[in-house]
């Protein structure tokens, strides 16, 4: 009988070879994409030493790599995922020599700053919204925003079947308001906005955390400095991972988080 304790559970010995996200993982072993040793992987299913992973055929190898990490300003239009069926995905837009994955979701159809890397470990870091970090938003409305619309932003509203986090909400024009959340729920923003009938016209995000998306220019992508590292890296010595978090607060699984949107 092989020992479990030198096995490594299938989605995260993907994600940790740099292939894609530990989420995207999960949806190709749902979707019976994965094999282990020419066989069907299951969601439980654990990798041995010396067993044979594949993804649609392509065989998965864990390597010493270098960890890359790169800010990129999304354009409208391309969608956050590495699935090679959508032909509008984030990663052959890019087109990076290196292989790399997005850390979370950005609409597709808003714009502005995501990151990707080849580092499976810091991604359930920055996404998990029990850690707590900051992402900020220029939104633009259909409508005037009144000081009530803003009051109720900020103080939580009912969205897939939760009360979204407190947030900071600040009104930049007649139309225009800034958003920093720490929650990530699917299209959180939209869906906020669309019980105070309101629609959203366009939204940008601007900031992750430390990392800003300044003067980058739409399309364009760039390397994080050492200097944005070292804060960044700082900023997660205390963020727990999603299976370690599992384990203190056993929270309830829910296929609507985890977007940093």
């Amino acid at each position: 009988m092989k020992n479990a304790s030198e096995s490594i559970q299938v989605n995260k010995y993907i994600s940790s070879s740099g292939f894609c996200s530990r989420r995207d993982a999960d949806k190709y072993i749902e979707e019976a994409r994965v094999t282990i040793n020419n066989e069907i992987a299951l969601p439980t299913s654990r990798v041995n030493a010396g067993d044979v992973v594949a993804v649609d055929g392509e065989k998965i190898k864990i390597s010493r790599k270098q960890s890359l990490y790169i800010a990129f300003n999304k354009p409208k239009g391309i969608a956050s995922t590495t699935d090679p069926s959508d032909r509008s995905n984030i990663i052959y837009y890019i087109n990076h020599p290196k292989r790399i994955f997005p850390i979370g979701r950005l609409d597709k159809d808003s714009e502005g700053l995501i990151l990707l890397t080849n580092d499976g470990d810091i991604v359930n870091k920055i996404l998990r919204a029990g850690n707590e970090h900051e992402k900020e938003y220029i939104v633009t409305v259909d409508k005037a925003i009144t000081t009530e619309f803003v009051k109720r932003m900020a103080g939580g509203l009912p969205v897939l079947g939760t009360k979204t986090l407190p947030c900071i909400v600040r009104q930049m024009g007649n139309r225009t308001f800034k958003i920093i959340l720490t929650q990530g729920l699917n299209r959180q923003i939209r869906r906020m906005c669309e019980y105070l009938d309101y629609k959203v016209v366009s939204l940008k995000r601007i900031r992750i955390m430390n990392i800003h998306l300044k003067d980058l220019p739409v399309g364009k992508w760039r390397v994080l400095t050492p200097a944005e590292m070292h804060e960044l890296q700082g900023m997660l010595v205390h963020s727990v991972k999603t299976e370690e978090a599992s384990v203190i607060k056993k929270p309830k699984k829910n296929k609507n988080t985890d977007y940093l949107y």
